[in-house]
């Protein structure tokens, strides 16, 4: 007996069974069967579903003689299912990686409830997957399993049938069947739920809930939508037969009404010229059922009143008077927006003929974000090094706790920020400023990027449309144009920006001043930043940060991460510095040993934290090898990459540690030490000396005592390599690093 009967149901959905059924035969968690039911699909659903049943013995191809519907067909799968529950999915929708694997270690660990609810993240036909917003309510808080009634706003989340695993057991002796008809799931779900007796919850996106741009059947135009004045019916028939369940009547009927309201409002479902006879049935539903009790919120009082009351002409009114409302609140913000720009673009030509104020400085990183990377290493030590000066940091509101106490806080957008733009002395930045700035004769502008370029950048995107992505190459030539100073970590680096970037700016080859911290910090620093990482003492951490794919308009995770920390055995952990890795709309953290950092500001802090870098193409590489600790790269993609994107240089001919080009090498490299053996010694060193020759402690010293000091005589010279301390060595770990599990 498998664990899991996945039941699909088949019908008109031939462009996408492929991808669903391969969704479940590629999940790790093997013990299930596939019931494919081609509801006697005019398409080729049926020949597909008989191609996967002649390769694979647990797919069952099930062809019903006529076309039945949704609901009779997943009954016609259950009549074949074997399993201990019920995993229905429908034909255009697929499992995520690994759900049935996440789905059985959580019913295992809630002791076999005989309702387990799960998430699904809603993927739009452009690639974009956005996750259910009421995902807050599957948190795994509290008891293991409970009954409805203990927390009954589940019943707020979309009541469908296929993010919910059913124990077959239970559906069997309650009798539990699909009604034929739209709206089937109705009928279903919430009588399933009232009636359980016990449900549990699983906090992760295992469903990618496929948002058809066109053929969505409950999207079209048809009176099968008054299917759903049966629905309701059946569901209040299951309530009045089962006075136990008489407490959830009040509940059901705000619901009905709320579902009523949604499909009269919606403009594409209904006929015209049945809309009338819709309202009049709702009204009579709404009449027949009618059990106060159920909170409604004051905005649907009215709507729920005149809905009960069948005043047609008076809701329609109301609906169209609250959509020319919401038309003229959107006119009237885009005229305030308006107003408001052109009061700032006029307050900015006010300041810029103002006298420029010699002692202030502005700086801003990535995009206005927090106070991070080389401008934040320079506007420190500018604090340090030069009396009197102002600093501001620009950055939004939700980053300003970042900002030390001393340095100005200005907000994008704002009169104070185009104020300080127009007239401080000097502007640093890793990206580029506002487009509306222009500089003024007097004002200093340092460019300082972000890290050494791997990956093309600037006008050698040119040829590469898919990576410029519509970059206004004149608007980003006039930006450069602007620039005074250029900061370059290398000769690397000076040598692409000046073809990439060309005018007529001046290169300060003087290192990156994001990196003297690895050169600053000591072991004691490093062990308090572990503690506050959650690192547990005496573990291995290995930083996770690949980078973002050009070429994926969805970005997939690259490298199983709970399989990793499964082979690498307890003493190590991971960092995980990658939004994508949460998959479709993001989920829980996987694995106790894998510590979620994407929203972490510093990269240095993690880099200063970890023991080793697993990466990809990311910048971090070549500030990493300063630390002198291991690097592996995990190149599974370098072809595609490369193509989309174009390297400057062979990453794979000189790297900076041992390449694995598959999930399966790189494990193996780990599991044989090889990450940090001696050839991974040799490659960092000759990495590091090409990369980092100016990286010593002193990078933004040089940097500020040329710029705001005008010191061209006298700076800081760069440390030999082989006179450099050990940068941040780590603390001693107590067993840290021994074997890897294999």
């Amino acid at each position: 007996m498998p664990r899991f009967s996945v039941i699909v149901p088949a019908f008109r959905v031939q462009a996408y069974l492929h991808a669903c059924l391969d969704s479940v035969l590629a999940q790790s968690f093997k013990d299930y069967e596939i019931v494919v039911v081609d509801d006697c699909s005019p398409d080729a659903c049926g020949p597909i579903a008989d191609e996967y049943a002649r390769r694979d013995h647990r797919v069952t191809a099930l062809h019903l003689p006529r076309n039945t519907g949704l609901g009779p067909a997943r009954n016609a799968g259950m009549g074949r299912a074997a399993g201990d529950y019920l995993i229905f999915l429908d034909g255009d929708d697929t499992l995520l990686p690994d759900a049935l694997q996440t789905i059985a270690d959580r019913i295992d660990a809630t002791a076999e409830p005989d309702v387990l609810m799960y998430d699904y993240a809603r993927t739009y036909w452009t690639g974009r997957s956005v996750r259910n917003v009421l995902a807050a309510h599957l948190h795994e808080g509290g008891p293991a399993r409970f009954r409805l009634t203990d927390r009954p706003e589940l019943l707020r989340l979309l009541m469908v049938v296929w993010n919910k695993a059913y124990r077959r057991a239970f559906i069997e002796a309650e009798g539990f069947t699909f009604p034929p008809g739209y709206y089937e799931d109705t009928p279903w779900t919430y009588p399933v739920l009232m009636s359980a007796g016990s449900i549990a919850v699983l906090d992760a996106v295992c469903v990618s809930y496929r948002q058809r741009r066109r053929g969505n059947i409950l999207s079209t135009t048809s009176e099968k939508h008054f299917d759903v004045f049966d629905q309701y019916d059946r569901v209040f028939a299951f309530i009045d037969a089962r006075p136990e369940l008489a407490l959830w009547r009040p509940v059901m009927f705000r619901r009905m009404l709320d579902h009523f309201s949604a499909l009269f409002a919606s403009r594409d479902r209904l006929p015209h010229h049945s809309r009338a006879a819709f309202f009049r049935r709702a009204a009579a539903s709404c009449r027949r059922y009618r059990t106060p009790g159920a909170p409604v919120p004051r905005r649907a009082q009215l709507r729920h009143g005149l809905l009960r009351l069948g005043a047609r002409r008076t809701y329609q009114a109301l609906s169209g008077a609250q959509r020319l409302g919401g038309r003229l609140r959107r006119g009237s913000a885009a005229v305030r927006r308006a107003v408001r720009g052109a009061a700032l673009r006029a307050h900015y030509r006010i300041q810029s003929r103002l006298p420029l104020r010699s002692r202030d400085a502005v700086f801003a990183a990535r995009g206005s974000g927090g106070y991070t990377g080389s401008p934040a290493a320079i506007e420190a030590k500018v604090r340090e090094l030069v009396p009197g000066v102002r600093t501001a940091w620009i950055c939004r509101a939700v980053d300003a706790h970042t900002v030390p106490t001393g340095t100005r806080h200005l907000v994008p957008g704002t009169f104070a920020h185009w104020t300080a733009l127009a007239r401080s002395a000097y502007l640093v930045n890793d990206a580029a400023f506002d487009r509306g700035l222009v500089k003024r004769r007097g004002q200093v502008l340092l460019q300082t990027h972000e890290g050494t370029p791997l990956r093309t950048v600037g006008t050698d995107l040119l040829d590469r449309p898919a990576a410029a992505r519509g970059t206004d190459f004149e608007q980003l030539l006039r930006s450069v144009d602007t620039w005074d100073f250029s900061l370059s970590a290398n000769p690397h680096s000076t040598l692409v920006r000046e073809r990439a970037y060309p005018s007529a700016y001046l290169t300060l080859e003087y290192g990156s001043p994001r990196n003297d911290v690895y050169h600053r910090t000591g072991p004691a620093d490093v062990a308090r930043l572990r503690e506050t990482l959650g690192i547990p003492a005496g573990s291995t951490a290995l930083l996770y940060a690949p980078t973002h794919r050009d070429y994926r308009r969805v970005q997939q995770p690259a490298l199983d991460l709970e399989r990793l920390v499964r082979v690498l055995g307890p003493q190590f952990v991971v960092l995980a510095r990658a939004p994508q890795l949460a998959g479709p709309g993001g989920h829980r953290a996987p694995h106790p040993r894998i510590i979620d950092v994407s929203g972490h500001r510093s990269v240095e802090t993690l880099a200063l934290a970890s023991d080793a870098l697993i990466t990809d193409y990311a910048s971090l590489m070549f500030d990493y090898v300063n630390l002198d600790r291991p690097v592996v790269l995990h190149l599974a993609d370098i072809e595609a990459y490369e193509a989309a994107r174009g390297t400057y240089f062979d990453i794979t001919a000189f790297p900076p540690g041992i390449v694995a080009r598959g999930q399966d090498e790189l494990f193996d490299i780990f599991a044989t030490d090889h990450w940090r053996g001696s050839r991974s010694a040799q490659l960092r060193a000759a990495f590091r000396a090409r990369f980092c020759p100016y990286d010593d402690g002193y990078a933004a010293e040089r940097v500020v005592r040329r710029v705001f000091l005008g010191e061209t005589d006298g700076l800081p010279l760069p440390v030999p390599s082989a006179a450099r301390r050990t940068p941040s060595a780590l603390p001693a770990q107590d067993g840290a690093g021994a074997g890897v599990k294999s």
